[in-house]
């Protein structure tokens, strides 16, 4: 069982107070092991009017990491909104900030839960005198009053990351508006969340340790129901998911906070192995000419083929390179490789998307209709 300590959670607390503005009342607990990716899954149908989609996430227990499912929660009053929980790094450990209801969205450390939140801000909804809109394009909505649609674009690149700072997190930083979030009117989780926690963490097929990063309950239609049609299995686990064993065990430190003036900047999250990037798109053309389209698709073959075991190649490089560090490697090290690792993906992600673009730009001219 891992032990923690009240005084080493109150400085972490303070730590994080001093980095982002977060109460210390919001933190729950910390640990040394990093949080799994989120896991794939859909969007089960909204129930009804005055629900708000509360995402899933992990959280810790005596049996180690469980998921808690995503859901559809009674909004306890108008006009509020749910800010998500999420795992922090501070003081070389992991700290989870509790997840509140307020007037606007917080920091919620830049993690793309998807459905609308999608690392700052909330896509999925507003409100317009005393009643809650759905954004169609994000949301799974039935039978509810008030819709619209609004085409959502990611601000963070989703690669499942589920924590903010260390090895491997991301990078956000409050902007302005998430910074007065933190200092408006907070209501805490409601029982129906709170009992949806509990329920959760009783459930052994809700431990990674069980599941593997694929919860078999990903998310359901209400707190607490987690049987009947309204459970969404995972889809998959998220394609950077790797074993406890091999995430090892605690996260090397950031070498200093950022700068006062840093809490503004603009956000980033890029990918830090081939294996955490997008599935290669393998598009098919057709214009008309067979010959032509049948030598064109032979290009696009092949250059699938050759970014495919380009990817594979720097995975195998990147991979001999950690296992050559070692477990306890310097931190100041292992960070350094993550950033160069990070880069040497970008590298290779920006060049094939090059490619991609110039052999597009000779694909044959489909001709016009006499």
């Amino acid at each position: 069982m891992l032990k923690i300590s009240f005084t080493r959670v109150l400085l972490v607390a303070a730590v994080m107070f001093a980095l982002t503005g977060t109460s210390s009342a919001a933190i729950i607990f910390s640990i040394n092991i990093a949080p799994p990716p989120l896991p794939v899954y859909e969007q089960p149908l909204c129930p009804g009017d005055g629900y708000m989609w509360t995402p899933g996430y992990w959280a810790y227990g005596d049996g180690g990491f469980f998921w808690v499912p995503g859901t559809w929660v009674l909004i306890p009053e108008p006009g509020l909104l749910w800010t998500p929980g999420y795992w922090g790094w501070a003081n070389g450990v992991f700290v989870f900030n509790e997840g509140y209801w307020g007037p606007q969205i917080g920091f919620y450390g830049g993690i793309n839960y998807g459905f609308g939140y999608v690392g700052v801000g909330y896509e999925g909804g507003y409100w317009r005198n005393g009643a809650f809109f759905y954004n169609r394009s994000v949301n799974h909505i039935g039978h509810v009053t008030n819709i619209y649609n609004k085409t959502v674009v990611n601000v963070t690149v989703n690669n499942y990351v589920s924590y903010n700072g260390g090895a491997g997190g991301l990078t956000a930083r409050p902007n302005a508006e998430e910074e007065a979030a933190m200092r408006d009117r907070h209501v805490a989780p409601i029982a129906a969340q709170i009992q949806h926690r509990e329920a959760a963490s009783t459930n052994r097929e809700l431990y990674e340790s069980v599941n593997h990063g694929k919860p078999a309950i990903a998310a359901t239609a209400r707190p607490g129901e987690f049987s009947g049609g309204g459970v969404v299995k995972a889809k998959a686990a998220a394609r950077s998911y790797t074993p406890p064993t091999a995430r090892g065990g605690a996260a090397p430190a950031r070498e200093a906070a950022a700068p006062a003036h840093e809490a503004t900047a603009p956000r980033t999250s890029t990918y830090t192995h081939p294996n955490d990037l997008p599935a290669i798109n393998r598009p098919t053309y057709s214009g008309g000419n067979s010959k032509q389209d049948k030598q064109y698709q032979q290009q696009q073959d092949k250059l699938y083929a050759k970014q495919q075991q380009e990817r594979q190649q720097l995975q195998q490089k990147q991979e001999q390179e950690h296992q050559k560090l070692g477990q306890n490697a310097n931190p100041k090290k292992v960070q350094q490789l993550e950033q160069r690792h990070q880069q040497q993906t970008q590298q290779m992600q920006q060049r094939h998307a090059t490619e991609q673009k110039s052999l597009e730009s000779r694909a044959p001219q489909a001709k016009a209709k006499k």
